[in-house]
């Protein structure tokens, strides 16, 4: 059995640039996170675009053993399609990060620096690694894994969707058996950057409820987050009972 927790918040912005939706069928379950990119250059139309594409796949192909291929390179021509259409070329990008959960497995692919986080019994077992400048930095050595969130180069995403890929530009997880006491975590970074990894362990372990659990990590995102320019920030919190 999944249950879950949603969240999309503006942050001190005037546009929320990003989009979380799910779709459920049967025993499977879809979760979509997708954060815009471009300020005024139609972020928000591009987050939107995605991840609707993303469940409208779903809806289409259901459980067969590509969806996560299928529907990050027909949310990505539908996003070219509209830019084209529009006539615009530099903006309207997006992050996007997909979760399928059936009754045997959990499967996650991802672009950009939107996370995926999965825990077991409480602690984290693994986390996407972004695809920007800042992480690059850590895989050669350059700075530490908490150093990413306050870097002056941060923002400098290096894959998104809405610009032409060579070859795929995703990175697709292997597939996961669920069993219980696994639990994920989605966000966008104007989530991560607020809350450090342990916090995000000692919530979830104090936690009764999913919908607790983020409730509990909102407060700290809040917190962290008082007196400075906050982003828009999102969140999907996935339980496997």
């Amino acid at each position: 059995m999944v249950s879950y927790a949603i969240l999309s918040r503006p942050g001190n912005r005037e546009r929320n640039e990003d989009s979380v939706l799910m779709y459920e069928r049967g025993s499977s379950s879809v979760f979509a996170l997708a954060d815009g990119l471009g300020g005024h250059g139609k972020g928000d139309v591009a987050s939107d675009s995605v991840t609707r594409q993303a469940i409208e796949t779903f809806k289409k192909v259901g459980d067969e053993e590509n969806y996560l291929e299928h529907a990050f390179q027909s949310a990505q021509e539908r996003l070219l399609q509209q830019k084209k259409d529009l006539g615009i070329m530099a903006d309207m990008k997006s992050t996007m990060v997909l979760l399928h959960v059936t009754k045997e497995t959990a499967q996650w692919a991802h672009i950009g620096d939107s996370r995926l986080y999965y825990f077991q019994d409480f602690h984290i077992v693994k986390r996407t690694g972004d695809h920007s400048v800042p992480q690059m930095l850590v895989y050669n050595g350059e700075i530490s894994e908490q150093e990413i969130r306050n870097h002056v180069d941060r923002n400098k995403v290096l894959r998104v969707m809405g610009v032409p890929w060579e070859g795929a530009s995703y990175e697709v997880s292997e597939m996961l058996t669920v069993s219980e006491g696994q639990a994920f975590l989605m966000c966008t970074d104007g989530f991560w950057e607020l809350i450090l990894e342990k916090e995000m362990e000692k919530t979830l372990k104090q936690s009764k409820s999913v919908a607790q659990w983020l409730a509990k990590m909102e407060q700290i995102v809040l917190k962290r987050g008082a007196g400075r320019d906050m982003d828009n920030y999102s969140a999907i919190c996935v339980y496997i009972d």
